[in-house]
């Protein structure tokens, strides 16, 4: 039964390694989507890194969220 166990447990293992794989696979993947929109916005905006301190971001970020919520509740 030992022998049993131990086999298990190497294989629990193996499936936590791919399944840490995945999550830092799905992370890497979220990034880069959250890259494009930002540079995306920034290009389409015509905005000026050099005007980009945190807090406009944020004050960007909050206009840009609640005209996106407006939109879908409009339709």
């Amino acid at each position: 039964m030992i022998g049993g166990i131990i086999v298990t447990q190497s294989n629990l293992e193996k499936q936590e390694v791919k399944l840490k794989a995945l999550n830092q696979k799905i992370k890497d993947e979220k990034n880069k989507i959250e890259q494009r929109l930002g540079k995306q916005i920034i290009s389409q905006a015509n905005l000026d890194y050099a005007n980009l301190s945190n807090d406009n971001i944020k004050s960007l970020s909050k206009k840009v969220s609640d005209f996106l919520k407006k939109k879908s509740v409009d339709h």
